[in-house]
């Protein structure tokens, strides 16, 4: 009877000293026992605790899950890291971690709650920081796409229409001047091939500088034709699968899967000695994949430098909410795979 009575008096010091929030409520939905942080917390005395529905004391906006939550525990669902809002009798809100448990004998439930408002501050500080510097991320992405539009404009309709009205010129003269014999003939045969070249360099490098095809085509031709560009220019068959659905892409991702793909490219041009790439994006219901992988001479994974393009694909790839895997083996080729989760698409 001694040791019973030392046990029970050992509980009620807990439950009253420690300062998480501990309570005992009835089926009914009101408070039955509270210790002194409850009081302390939440502003009010025990008898007004006592006096009203619990659901008076949550914030509003967390009534609705508190509510559903609180049915499952009902039915035997223990509550295990459940996080609401209460609002304190001087208006303050303040957020509350819980571990619930019900028991059905006597109809009550005995939880326990940690005051959490500090972290949830120190988190909702951080998100906005974050949102702030995706903002200024995605401006200057926005500022440094829109020069290169620019760029990209001149140098296909300004030099490159300059350029073909010079190798009109030239193609006249070829085409007028029969006379032309000798050197002068194979000068004039040289000039107009240079052009000619000329020509389709500048629009080459305005493609890469900013494809205008992603905004009139979509990002699934652009990443045909830049696989096209690959195989054309270096002897690399390279080839784009899958239709994604560009509706679920943004703007923004659009660009950066091109311009992943590029920087991908160049790498394999560069580093990788393959005789073939593969290029294609795959969907889910909450998550869209971009897959490079090529039969390079591959990596290895351990060593501390890796291709220096690499981390460039992984900077673009954290600029729009994606998760950049690497998978690589000497003699093995080097796959990545950058994926978009559905929440930011």
């Amino acid at each position: 009877m001694n040791h019973l009575r030392s046990t029970e008096s050992e509980m009620f010091t807990f439950f009253e000293m420690t300062p998480d929030l501990v309570c005992i409520a009835g089926k009914d939905g009101y408070f039955r026992k509270v210790n002194r942080a409850v009081t302390k917390k939440l502003e009010y005395t025990e008898k007004e605790l006592f006096s009203m529905p619990i659901h008076t004391f949550i914030h509003p906006a967390d009534k609705e899950l508190t509510a559903r939550k609180r049915t499952l525990l009902l039915e035997g669902k223990a509550l295990i890291d459940f996080q609401n809002r209460y609002v304190t009798k001087s208006g303050k809100t303040i957020w509350l971690h819980w571990t619930s448990v019900y028991y059905p004998e006597q109809e009550v439930v005995f939880a326990i709650a940690k005051d959490v408002t500090e972290r949830k501050e120190t988190e909702k500080e951080i998100e906005e920081k974050y949102i702030r510097f995706k903002r200024l991320a995605a401006h200057f992405k926005s500022s440094i796409e829109k020069d290169r539009r620019y760029l990209a404009l001149e140098l296909h309709e300004e030099l490159a229409q300059l350029a073909s009205v010079v190798k009109m010129d030239i193609d006249w003269l070829h085409a007028n001047l029969p006379d032309v014999t000798g050197p002068a003939q194979s000068r004039l045969e040289h000039i107009m091939n240079t052009s000619g070249q000329l020509i389709d360099t500048l629009r080459k490098i305005s493609f890469v500088i900013s494809p205008n095809m992603l905004h009139d085509l979509g990002l699934n031709e652009t990443l045909k034709l830049l696989c096209r560009e690959f195989t054309a220019l270096n002897g690399i068959p390279c080839v784009y699968e899958g239709e994604c659905d560009e509706l679920r892409l943004t703007q923004e991702i659009k660009l950066d899967f091109f311009r992943i793909c590029q920087e991908a490219l160049s790498n394999v041009m560069s580093h990788a000695q393959a005789s073939l790439v593969n290029i294609r994006i795959e969907e889910t219901a909450d998550e869209i994949c971009l897959r490079i992988a090529d039969d390079g001479k591959g990596f290895d994974m351990k060593q501390q430098k890796q291709p220096s393009g690499l981390t460039s694909i992984r900077e673009r790839a954290a600029s729009i909410n994606g998760r950049l895997t690497i998978d690589s083996e000497p003699g093995k080729g080097t796959r990545l795979i950058i994926t978009v989760y559905d929440t930011y698409i």
